[in-house]
């Protein structure tokens, strides 16, 4: 049968981690404490070596301040009181005529304006190192925090581009082709009938099917297939040939098809800092001729495109443009370090890079 003392937790290793703790802090107190009697004799021998005629009253302000210290403003007066002893004492054994008690009263007076002094200052250090501490973890756990938020809104982020992605090519695509078919239907019969309109209907069946390229190019914008089913590696080797086709521009893929990420978040944020970079050498800076690089060498991975663009302004604006922003916010998501620069062709290099482990 399970008593009641059975079901309620042990206090036993908590009571032995308390006292250890108030042990090592007694003894690490009394230790110093020991260190500072030790300090009062040495200095006290000191002072009856040099004779009353010099005063070493400065030099017992040591031990009485390590005792407020490591103890209360109670230790220091005590403290206080044995270095004053210690140096009358010490006067009378070298030869002093006679003890000036108002000498003594100043001294003591002096020593415990400095304890209640010191002990104030001591006690605004801790209060002041306690509120960096608490503010310290405060901020940490906002980091923490917002760091999970960041996480959180950048896979909101990527299922939604990977929805309008599916959307924009299953059901726009879709339509478009069924549109594209119906008018082709409707070319031949005016084809059949020998209809002038037939050029007119060529026009609509043409525009329709720039249509469908269209919107499987914005699909591909959205959403990467290849990310998900082969990898990084693989997804950049289509972007490379989407743009090249796209805008006829050399782009051209570089890169380990082995290399291994930790996981897809880390590959999606790559993707996209790839995709914004070769947007905009392609938009902005009226590039030709675009590398995008992944490699991977003592436990770091780097992603780089380089292009022979217009190169980057003497000064960037201020905020950063959003695909500058959007960049760093998503290098940032993955521990990533960005950076964007001018290279030794006047054009622009953008990196990535982050530690991966094995």
């Amino acid at each position: 049968m399970q008593t009641q003392s059975d079901k309620l937790p042990s206090v036993e290793p908590l009571i032995s981690v308390t006292v250890s703790h108030d042990s090592s802090i007694l003894s690490s107190r009394w230790f110093v404490f020991a260190l500072s009697a030790f300090f009062i004799v040495s200095i006290g021998y000191l002072d009856y070596k040099t004779g009353y005629e010099a005063s070493l009253l400065l030099f017992y302000l040591l031990p009485v301040a390590l005792a407020i210290w490591y103890g209360n403003v109670w230790f220091g007066l005590a403290f206080s009181v044995l270095s004053i002893s210690a140096s009358v004492i010490s006067d009378v054994f070298s030869g002093s005529p006679r003890v000036q008690y108002w000498n003594v009263g100043m001294a003591f007076a002096a020593y415990v304006i400095f304890t209640l002094l010191f002990s104030k200052l001591r006690t605004l250090l801790r209060e002041l190192d306690q509120r960096v501490r608490e503010r310290t973890a405060a901020l940490q756990r906002e980091i923490a925090e917002r760091e999970r938020l960041d996480r959180e809104v950048a896979e909101v982020a990527d299922r939604e581009r990977r929805r309008l992605g599916r959307d924009l090519h299953d059901s726009l695509g879709q339509h478009l082709t069924g549109t594209a078919l119906a008018a082709q239907v409707l070319r031949e019969k005016l084809a059949a009938r020998l209809s002038a309109e037939v050029v007119d209907a060529d026009k609509v069946v043409r525009h329709i099917e720039e249509g469908i390229d269209l919107t499987r190019n914005l699909a591909r914008g959205f959403f990467s297939p290849e990310l998900a089913a082969d990898g990084l590696a693989v997804a950049l080797q289509g972007l490379a040939a989407n743009i090249s086709e796209r805008f006829r521009v050399t782009c051209d893929f570089k890169g380990d098809e082995a290399v291994q990420m930790p996981d897809s978040t880390t590959a999606t944020q790559l993707y996209h800092i790839a995709q914004e970079a070769v947007m905009n050498a392609v938009k902005h800076a009226n590039a030709r001729k675009i590398d995008i690089e992944l490699a991977r060498k003592n436990g770091e991975l780097t992603l780089a495109v380089d292009d022979d663009g217009v190169g980057l302004p003497d000064k960037l604006p201020n905020p950063a443009g959003l695909g500058l922003r959007l960049m760093a916010h998503g290098a940032a998501l993955i521990g990533g370090k960005f950076a964007i620069k001018r290279n030794r062709i006047g054009g622009t290099t953008v990196t990535c890079k982050l530690t991966i482990p094995g």
